[in-house]
């Protein structure tokens, strides 16, 4: 991947949180490492989609992509410019923030919120457009608006156009949040958890629609999810990849069938035995040690996932692995069981733990 192609870089990204200290007003506040040292490129034209469970950090990844959410650690690129530096009131950008924010696009799980309820959904898809492409007059963004309301199937357009937020379905606010990142022009929309609230039956329908505009607009689309399932359409439709996080870790990347077909790490093997959709084979025993998760604010050292792993030693107790690639391929996976060299395997499994290849 060469730089030019790169829309977003995310360098060691750390994104860590202070919570409340509760009832004691003295005790120190503790700290939530919600993501945690992550690497991660997307390209032009590119579809990553990133799958697990809730509070493993993969909302705050995405916010912190598209610049909604300032990291703590580690640096944000758009197009090579870092995106706090843009911030900066007193810095002199080659790419202002204004540009940047138009250009990094999200849209919602609950889009009904992010819609002004007293305005009309012509009003609410006008912004963009006057802010944004000032050469266009009332008629031509009159035009644009319907033209973009008929291609998510909203018809007729003048009727839609009309409407209230109360009045449309939540499938029909979802196309409207997406018509409306799309008017930006953006480089990258994130959808975050986009269709996790529509009916089973109108998922596919949209991720469809989102997958058909992007080749239109050619757009790149951050896709959060904690179905694997969805996750697992996107990606391959797209001919994407496939992220799978574990408390604030980036613990396995790459295409999609790569992924889910030869699982390196033990995590995303929980992930395909828990989504019934895929073939799993003749196994009903889940691969896991544990099915509590750990607590976020006291993770467990090193490995995260040595509490919960069926294949757990005491190395994984000691030392946190590296995402490493073993073929040579964008796919990356931190797991000792993925270096043969490792000491790992020299190593005592944990108690209700198995040492196996």
């Amino acid at each position: 991947m060469s730089a030019d192609e790169t829309v977003v870089s995310l360098s060691g990204v750390d994104v860590h949180f202070e919570t409340d200290s509760g009832i004691n007003p003295f005790a120190d506040p503790e700290t939530v490492r919600a993501v945690d040292d992550i690497d991660l490129e997307i390209a032009e034209n590119d579809v990553v989609a990133i799958v697990g469970e809730s509070g493993s950090g993969k909302t705050t990844l995405g916010k912190t992509a598209v610049g909604l959410q300032k990291p703590t650690g580690g640096t944000v690129s758009y197009r090579g410019q870092d995106i706090s530096e843009a911030r900066n009131w007193f810095s002199k950008p080659e790419i202002p923030f204004s540009e940047i924010r138009r250009s990094l696009q999200i849209i919602h799980q609950d889009p009904e919120s992010s819609l002004n309820p007293h305005k009309s959904v012509r009003s609410s898809l006008e912004q963009p457009l006057k802010k944004w492409q000032t050469d266009l007059g009332p008629e031509d963004r009159e035009a644009r608006i319907l033209a973009m309301l008929e291609r998510v199937g909203m018809s007729p357009p003048h009727d839609y156009a009309q409407r209230y937020p109360h009045q449309l379905s939540g499938g029909e606010t979802q196309r409207v949040a997406l018509v409306r990142a799309l008017l930006m022009n953006p480089d990258l929309i994130l959808a975050d958890e986009a269709v996790s609230a529509l009916d089973v039956s109108l998922r596919v329908e949209m991720m469809d629609l989102m997958l058909d505009l992007q080749d239109s607009f050619d757009t790149s689309f951050l896709f959060i999810s904690h179905d694997l399932s969805n996750a697992r359409y996107v990606a391959e439709h797209a001919g994407g990849r496939l992220g799978v996080m574990y408390l604030g870790e980036l613990v396995e990347i790459g295409p999609v069938e790569e992924v889910l077909q030869n699982p390196q790490h033990p995590y995303t093997k929980v992930l395909k035995w828990a989504t019934p959709s895929l073939e799993i084979g003749d196994s009903t025993e889940p691969p896991i040690r544990e099915i509590d998760i750990p607590d976020p604010v006291n993770p467990p050292s090193a490995c995260r996932f040595h509490t919960r792993c069926p294949n757990a030693t005491t190395y994984c107790q000691e030392t946190a692995p590296e995402p490493l690639s073993t073929d040579g391929s964008d796919r990356r996976t931190a797991c000792h069981r993925v270096d043969e060299e490792s000491e790992y395997w020299q190593r005592s499994p944990l108690e209700g733990a198995r040492l196996d290849r």
